[in-house]
Order: C-alpha cells, then structure tokens, then sequence
C-alpha cells in the first residue's frame, strides 16, 4: 500500500468528516452526502476487492446506525440542525460510518490484529469525534452519561471494526 493512497485516505476522512457536521450544524445536512458519497466511489474503485470493502463498509454501517440510534433514542444526543426526522438518526450520520469503514484498511491498516488497543483507542477516539461535533454544531450531547456511553459504544464497536475489516479486506496486496 502506498504512502500517498494512506495519506490521501486521511485527508479524504477529515475532510468528509468536516463537511458532514458542518452540514448537520449548518441547515445543510446534504452536504455530508455529497462530499462522502464520491469519497467512497472513489475508495471502491481503489480497492482490488471492492465488494470486499463493500460489506465491511455496510457491516459497519449497520453496527453504527444501531449504536447511534440507541444513544438518540435514549435521548442522550441529538441532531439540532436536521431536516431529519428528530426521532431517527440523520444520514449524514450513517455516511459518517460508512465513511470510517473506509479507513480500516487504508490508514488504520496498522491497528488490525490489535483488539486491545482497539478498545482503548475506539473509546477515547469516539468521544473526542463526537466532541468535536458538538463543538462545531453538529450534535448536541444531553447528560453527562453521555460521553460514557460514548465511549462504551466505540470501546466495543472498534474490536468489531477491526474483526471485520480483517475478515473483509479488499485492500490488501493493493500497490495504489
């Protein structure tokens, strides 16, 4: 795997990343979509095995839509700025998962085999990215059960991530 393919797949993260909660912050939480959806074209294309990446990006998809659904049902978060139904999780959100899939076997490809640092990692990571949503707008976080639940969430969906995109990776043997 080439430098330039990982430091491009940072880039392209942060970048999704911004533009989806400063949508979701803005009244525009189309502009998630649109800035994530070429990246993950783009990401597929790149890939020897895309539809490997495909369901590692659909897996996780489905294992952050249900964790982050459970926190705004609970009323723990919520989405202040979405045209979104209140009740439901915004799809700027689901984006965001699916482009955090798009890392696992690019730029995060040094973590894989390592659950435990995945553990650590996912539930200090995952509390700092929603803090930085909150920050910018884009999420409000309710109680101060919140960031635990947080972290819980990432604690144990990154030892997840990881399994899967060692059992899903069409990234590997890629010299792009």
């Amino acid at each position: 795997m080439s430098r330039r393919w990982i430091v491009l797949n940072i880039l392209l993260f942060q970048l999704g990343w911004f533009g989806a909660v400063y949508g979701g912050a803005n009244q525009m939480p189309w502009l998630g979509i649109v800035v994530i959806v070429p990246i993950l074209l783009w990401h597929l294309a790149r890939a020897q095995r895309w539809h490997l990446e495909l369901k590692l990006m659909l897996l996780l998809g489905a294992v952050g839509c249900v964790l982050d659904q459970t926190l705004l049902s609970l009323h723990l978060l919520s989405f202040p700025a979405s045209d979104w139904p209140a009740h439901l999780l915004p799809a700027w959100m689901v984006a965001l998962w699916l482009l955090f899939a798009t890392t696992l076997n690019v730029s995060m490809r040094w973590i894989k085999g390592h659950y435990l640092i995945g553990l650590v990692f996912g539930g200090v990571g995952g509390v700092l990215a929603y803090l930085g949503g909150e920050k910018l707008g884009g999420i409000t976080l309710h109680s101060s059960w919140t960031l635990l639940a947080i972290g819980v969430n990432w604690a144990m969906a990154m030892p997840l991530a990881i399994y899967f995109s060692i059992r899903f990776d069409g990234c590997a043997g890629s010299k792009t």
